[in-house]
């Protein structure tokens, strides 16, 4: 019996796989546990038209992060940091301030587990930060750390 997997089986294959398998295992465990359908032309046509839309919406995700890493190329984020007497530092800037600080300067939310630092920023002056906005897409985002 030909079977369409609707889960991941460990012993049959992937979610969306049409699989060939015995009458009694598709009757018996398969089909009741919900982990497959029988594949009659309907449901090969749903799955079909189900991944066509999954393929549609996974190019729609990677051109808004095409686009807003272009946005970020053009842009520059402000950020303050208090100093002492001698031009030190107090503290330092984390991606959460990063992220905050451009929400507020330019309107666009990024989440802050998206931008990666190899290290916290220590000192005052230009640097350029990458965003991670999609598993292909990363941006650059040019941050500018000055004295409050």
């Amino acid at each position: 019996m030909k079977v369409i997997l609707l889960q991941d089986v460990k012993t049959l294959g992937k979610k969306g796989d049409t699989v060939e398998i015995s009458d009694g295992y598709a009757r018996n465990y398969v089909l009741p546990k919900k982990l497959g359908l029988e594949a009659t032309n309907k449901n090969i046509n749903d799955l079909k038209l189900q991944k066509a839309s999954e393929a549609r919406k996974a190019q729609d995700l990677l051109d808004k992060a095409k686009a807003l890493a272009a946005e970020l190329e053009s842009k520059q984020v402000m950020v303050n940091m208090k100093a002492g007497e001698g031009g030190k530092t107090f503290g330092s800037i984390s991606s959460k301030e990063i992220a905050q600080s451009f929400h507020e300067q330019c309107g666009v939310e990024i989440d802050k587990k998206k931008i990666q630092l190899p290290e916290p920023i220590k000192g005052f002056g230009d640097y350029e930060v990458t965003i991670k906005l999609h598993p292909q897409v990363s941006g650059k985002l040019k941050v500018k750390v000055q004295e409050a």
